[in-house]
């Protein structure tokens, strides 16, 4: 067609030059002008254009859709967009163009029960509630219907007692209701514009519109199922993180409950005054840290940054001697690993607790760091009652195990992965009645770096 046009507009052109006279090479001129304008015009204006499909498509073929196409352009459409809205804004765009339909407004189902618009294009937004059990969702996603409003309003008794809700009324130029999924799956309802030609609404066109309903109601679906699972995923991650929280908390209460004990009998100290205040800053900066991890999320807040294991050791020595067994330190100086501060006196720190919560009180405790060819070791050693070998197989460093009456079975798994995750390993070497033996083993690369 747009041949035969290019070809109608050259014989004009040709005629005026040849029989118009001295006038005729001015008028060829006009004619080609305003024949190239005008084709351009049509070729732009999408009512034409639709005008055109709909002619061909009628008069030219027995089907009128080629359903290839269709189904490739639909998918294509679909997949390609990047976010949620903009998925809500395809699926639109998918069902109005397979009717020349120029926008529309999609309808959801919503956490209330009822059924709210949740995208729109090309019209304006409206504030409207349609009910689950009213009729025009019975009809739509019961019986699986593509409801024509004209003909409604034209022909009442064609949807048999339906009464169209205010909302109709408040959408301009509302042509069709089409139902998103099946009996099974009932998601919502795309209302699309009139056409900007004039379309009959066949048994093929009502077939496609259900089918594409179908296939972009799947979609859909599968983005609200990542959705609410991503969403479970976070609340996952911050029940975790609280639990780690409440479990840091229970450590400091411990320690500030020790240091008030020992507060009645040396109070007098000036060595136990400076202690006392130490530690309670050193409390306060944890609860802290905790309070901000907590409103950013389960990301560690500061970067691994190189720290000076030596003075962690002898910080945690001080704080844990007057628990009442002998506790020994014996570390190197100039150990240095890239990790976390907070976190790596955390770690250790759990694991000297437990090693004096094991150990009876004639007993004893050490704590040893030095240099290995393989990076830097820190080994805790305790004289106390000892693990079995099932108990560290099955359930020594798994989440919510504990052994003690008020634990949370949360610092052990913690330990472990996060040595894990700074590429070390935790080694455990245990008899029942003969002690305990834990060793954290950083890697070469940690220390390199952090002395560099």
């Amino acid at each position: 067609m747009s041949g035969g046009a290019l070809l109608i507009i050259a014989l004009a052109g040709y005629y005026v030059r040849y029989f118009g006279g001295e006038w005729g090479q001015a008028l060829q001129t006009v004619v080609l002008a305003v024949g190239a304008l005008g084709f351009l015009a049509s070729i732009a204006s999408g009512s034409v254009r639709a005008w055109l499909r709909v002619f061909i498509n009628k008069h030219f073929f027995s089907l009128r859709y080629d359903y290839r196409a269709e189904w490739l352009k639909l998918a294509d459409t679909l997949y390609s967009a990047s976010s949620v809205d903009a998925l809500r804004q395809a699926s639109i765009r998918v069902m109005a163009d397979l009717v020349e339909s120029p926008g529309g407004m999609l309808w959801l189902r919503s956490e209330g029960g009822h059924y709210a618009p949740a995208a729109r294009l090309n019209v304006p937004m409206i504030d409207a509630r349609e009910p689950a059990d009213s009729p025009l969702i019975q009809l739509l996603l019961g019986k699986m219907w593509v409801i024509n409003v004209e003909e409604h309003r034209s022909r009442p008794g064609a949807y048999g007692n339906l009464r169209l809700p205010a909302w109709v009324a408040q959408t301009p130029d509302v042509w069709l209701i089409c139902p998103l999924g099946n009996e099974d799956m009932p998601l919502g309802f795309v209302v699309l514009c009139r056409p900007r030609a004039l379309l009959d609404l066949n048994w093929e066109v009502r077939d496609l519109l259900k089918t594409a309903g179908r296939q972009v109601a799947g979609v859909l679906n599968q983005t609200q199922a990542m959705e609410a699972l991503i969403e479970a995923k976070k609340f996952e991650a911050f029940s975790k993180m609280s639990a780690f929280v409440v479990h840091d908390l229970k450590n400091l209460i411990a320690q500030l409950s020790l240091l008030l004990r020992n507060a009645k009998k040396h109070h007098d100290n000036p060595e136990f005054q400076q202690d006392m205040m130490e530690t309670i800053e050193h409390a306060v900066g944890r609860m802290n840290g905790m309070l901000l991890q907590l409103r950013s999320g389960t990301q560690p807040i500061e970067q691994a940054s190189p720290v000076e294991l030596t003075p962690l050791l002898e910080r945690l020595h001080r704080a844990r001697a007057r628990s009442g067994c002998e506790l020994e330190l014996d570390a190197e100086s100039g150990l240095m690993v890239r990790a976390h501060e907070d976190r790596i006196e955390r770690v250790v720190g759990h694991l000297v607790q437990n090693a004096l919560d094991a150990t009876p009180q004639n007993g004893k405790v050490s704590i040893r760091a030095r240099r290995i060819e393989a990076g830097v070791v820190i080994e805790v050693e305790d004289s106390g009652c000892g693990m079995t070998e099932e108990f560290m197989r099955e359930r020594l460093f798994k989440p919510f195990q504990s052994t003690k009456a008020n634990g949370m079975g949360i610092g052990a798994y913690e330990s472990f992965r996060y040595v894990h995750d700074l590429g070390g390993r935790i080694e455990v070497t245990s008899e029942p009645g003969r002690g305990s033996l834990f060793r954290l083993v950083f890697p070469l690369h940690a220390a390199e770096a952090a002395v560099a």
